[in-house]
């Protein structure tokens, strides 16, 4: 299938590792040119060396702070000033500390808003100009906690579900602009924050991990975590000119995990 992303702009949050680079990967692979960002510089140099190996001269990058909304205004600046343009956005960023509701101070409260829902709708303020121009995509990434809470998360099952209303009433708002805006939520994909979650546990019920990870895969109905490589191409699918007539829409790349209808 022609994903029809040849040339196609793609400004990438959070790009440097994880899933945010995973996407970036199969974009550039897809023939995008993809603006990548995240607070470290080193990181994405590395990854704009080993993406440029699949295309050269289809990457860029621009460190960023997307708790700062100056860093993110210069974020756009960039693209524009780079590739000209912005057609497709994938919003992006680290999960938030573990932890019970009695753990947390009102700044540790701010702090994840910032990072986790503010640092989105920022983005989109400042990319709309470029999609309203002649249509777009926009994926933003949360967690299959928008749908099934998850323990000691609270601060991500919260926060998350905020990307989903937004998301959904910007979907209809911009559906005449012709940009389609979809959540696409994780499950159980092998990645370090996935690690560090099991670790975390681990260490809290005192267990050993592989018992905890054995735990965990053997919730998964496909029996194994999901590779971030998987979790890419249905983003990318969204983000793509095959994709058509879906907006409004929570996709969960989770194997099965999710049992609530």
């Amino acid at each position: 299938m022609d994903l029809g992303l040849e040339n196609k702009v793609a400004l990438v949050i959070a790009s440097s590792q994880g899933l945010g680079k995973a996407v970036a990967k199969e974009l550039v692979k897809e023939g995008a040119q993809v603006m990548l960002t995240s607070r470290s510089e080193d990181k994405l140099a590395e990854v704009k060396e080993e993406l440029e190996t699949l295309h050269a001269g289809r990457v860029a990058y621009f460190p960023c702070d997307i708790t700062n909304a100056e860093d993110i205004k210069k974020l756009v600046e960039r693209t524009h000033a780079v590739f000209g343009q912005i057609d497709i956005l994938v919003n992006n960023a680290g999960g938030p500390p573990t932890g019970k509701f009695d753990s947390f101070s009102d700044e540790a409260w701010q702090r994840s808003f910032e990072l986790n829902l503010l640092s989105y709708i920022r983005v989109i303020r400042e990319v709309l100009p470029d999609l309203r121009k002649e249509g777009g995509r926009i994926v933003n990434i949360a967690s299959i906690s928008v749908k099934t809470p998850l323990p000691d998360l609270i601060l991500s099952n919260t926060f998350r579900n905020g990307i989903v209303g937004m998301s959904k009433t910007l979907a209809e708002e911009l559906a005449a602009d012709n940009i389609l805006v979809n959540v696409v939520a994780p499950g159980q994909i092998a990645t370090d924050r996935i690690k560090f979650l099991n670790e975390s546990r681990a260490k809290n019920q005192n267990r050993p991990l592989e018992e905890v990870d054995a735990e965990a895969i053997a919730k998964i109905p496909l029996g194994r975590y999901g590779t971030p490589e998987e979790f890419a191409k249905a983003v990318a699918f969204l983000l793509s000119n095959a994709n058509t007539y879906i907006t409004g829409s929570t996709i969960y790349v989770d194997g099965g995990l999710v049992k609530a209808t």
